[in-house]
């Protein structure tokens, strides 16, 4: 008679975060098309692609492996999980530095939108501000991921939030487009209902 052993929360919970993880890593190892050439050559040995392939498997697994560690110690910090996803998505980094980016990009206009260019959201953003007339900056975290995301990362930290995008006004955090953390930032749409969006853009030099 056969019996069936269920895996663990905890397994499962592993399983689910290293295929997401895998997926967001695909175009890493080399799952992007490539451009062709006419150029013919030389085809490595059976031995040299074996040799190629367990390498690759095993810095896939070391990634997928150090990830689920990282995602482990943000939820043990107290990060909730798109925020946990965000800090494992950014691997290793110097805060520091990335803080302190962070804070020179704030500092350089009088508003700041962080953006991912191919995001609904952002789009909604800028389409917005440029019907407010608004003089503002952008800085796209996904131009490059290598660079955008450790700074996703240490703003999710910093605002509570790791969604895009993530607007400044005056060095204020102010949300995203739709949505924010609090009161004091409700985002733009919301700011734009109750008719102080303008009024804070003046207020802080950002009107054309």
């Amino acid at each position: 008679k056969r019996t069936m052993t269920m895996a663990s929360p905890s397994a499962r919970s592993f399983a689910f975060l290293a295929l997401l993880i895998g997926l967001l890593l695909l175009p890493c190892y080399g799952f992007v098309p490539q451009k062709t050439t006419s150029l013919r050559v030389a085809t490595p040995s059976s031995s040299t692609r074996l040799a190629s392939s367990t390498t690759d498997e095993s810095t896939f697994i070391d990634t997928v492996t150090n990830g689920w560690q990282l995602f482990q110690k943000s939820r043990s910090e107290g990060y909730d999980f798109k925020q946990s996803v965000a800090i494992t998505i950014a691997g290793e980094y110097d805060v520091a530095d990335v803080q302190k980016t962070i804070k020179e990009h704030i500092e350089s206009a009088p508003c700041v939108m962080f953006t991912w260019e191919p995001s609904p959201a952002c789009k909604k953003a800028i389409k917005y501000m440029d019907i407010a007339g608004a003089s503002y900056k952008t800085v796209r975290l996904d131009d490059p991921w290598s660079e955008g995301n450790p700074i996703r990362a240490e703003l999710g930290k910093m605002v509570g939030r790791s969604s895009v995008p993530c607007i400044f006004m005056g060095g204020q955090y102010v949300g995203g487009f739709d949505g924010g953390v609090g009161e004091g930032s409700p985002g733009i749409l919301e700011m734009a209902f109750k008719g102080t969006l303008r009024e804070r853009l003046k207020e802080v030099g950002a009107l054309q």
